[in-house]
C-alpha cells in the first residue's frame, strides 16, 4: 500500500520552468497529475481591465490590502469548498510543498482584509521575471478582483514581463486575460526565464534580469503626497494600473 506523495520544491520549480504544473482531482486526494494546457491563460501586464467601479473600489481603499502577511490562510482558504466551487485541486502535498515554497521565497501570497477579517486575495509562484497565478478567492464582493488588480501592479512595478493563469475562464476574460497556443507561452516563458540553467533548481531562472516581487512596498510616493512614507494607497495603485509601458 502505498502513501500520500509527497511533492519536491526543486522539482515543482522545475516543471514550472518547462511550462508544468501540478493539480489533484480533489481535496482528499492522495496522489497529483501534471498539466500542460494546449491552449494557455495568460493577463498581459499592460492588459489588465479595470472597470470604473472596481476602481472606485480600489481608490477608496474599500479593502487593506498586503503581501506575503497570511500566505497559509490564504492558501487554506482557496483550498476551502464553497457555493461556486464544491470541489477544489489543491490538495494536501499541493498545500505542504507550496508553504515549502514560501518559506523559500518563491511562492507568494496578495491578502484584501475587511478590518481584520481575511475576505480574499491569491497566490501563485514567482519565477525569475514569471508570476504563475496558481488560485484566487472571494468572501467580500469584488476581494478577488481587487487582489488581482493589486498583483499586476505590483508585477509592473518589479519588473514581471508574464503573469500565468494556467486556463481562461469567462470570469477571468473579462479582468483581460487571453488565451494564447502553448508554443507562443514557450516563447514568453523562455525570455522571463533567461535560456540558461544555472540555478541549483535547474529552472534557467538567475538568467532572466531580476524581478523584485516587493519593489511596490519600497515605491516613492508622488510627487505632492500628503505622507513621505507609509503603505501604498488604493489611488496609487490605480495611478500604476493606468500607466503605459
Amino acid at each position: 500500500m502505498t502513501g500520500p506523495v509527497l511533492l519536491d520544491p526543486q522539482t515543482v520549480l522545475r516543471a514550472y520552468a518547462m511550462g508544468v504544473f501540478p493539480m489533484a482531482d480533489s481535496r482528499d486526494a492522495d496522489s497529483v497529475f501534471w498539466v500542460e494546457p494546449k491552449r494557455r491563460g495568460i493577463l498581459p501586464l499592460d492588459g489588465f481591465h479595470c472597470s470604473r467601479s472596481l476602481k472606485k473600489t480600489i481608490a477608496a481603499d474599500r479593502f487593506r490590502v498586503t503581501a506575503d502577511q497570511a500566505f497559509s490562510q490564504i492558501l487554506q482558504l482557496c483550498a476551502e469548498s464553497a457555493e461556486d466551487r464544491p470541489e477544489t485541486w489543491i490538495s494536501d502535498p499541493i498545500e505542504q510543498v507550496f508553504l515549502r515554497l514560501h518559506a523559500l521565497g518563491y511562492a507568494h501570497s496578495i491578502e484584501c482584509w475587511d478590518g481584520d477579517r481575511l475576505v480574499g486575495g491569491l497566490y501563485g509562484l514567482a519565477l525569475g521575471r514569471a508570476f504563475f497565478g496558481e488560485s484566487m478567492v472571494s468572501r467580500a464582493t469584488d476581494a478577488s478582483k481587487v487582489a488581482l488588480a493589486w498583483l499586476v501592479a505590483r508585477l509592473r512595478t518589479g519588473g514581471f514581463t508574464l503573469l500565468d493563469c494556467q486556463f481562461q475562464t469567462d470570469h477571468l476574460a473579462t479582468l483581460g486575460v487571453v488565451e494564447i497556443d502553448r508554443m507562443d507561452y514557450s516563447v514568453l516563458l523562455a525570455a522571463a526565464l533567461g535560456a540558461g540553467a544555472s540555478d541549483p533548481a535547474g529552472t534557467g531562472a538567475e538568467d532572466a534580469p531580476p524581478a523584485d516581487f516587493f519593489a511596490l512596498d519600497r515605491l516613492a510616493p508622488p510627487l505632492g503626497a500628503a505622507t513621505v512614507s507609509g503603505p501604498v494607497s488604493g489611488k496609487r495603485i490605480v495611478q500604476l494600473l493606468g500607466q503605459t509601458s
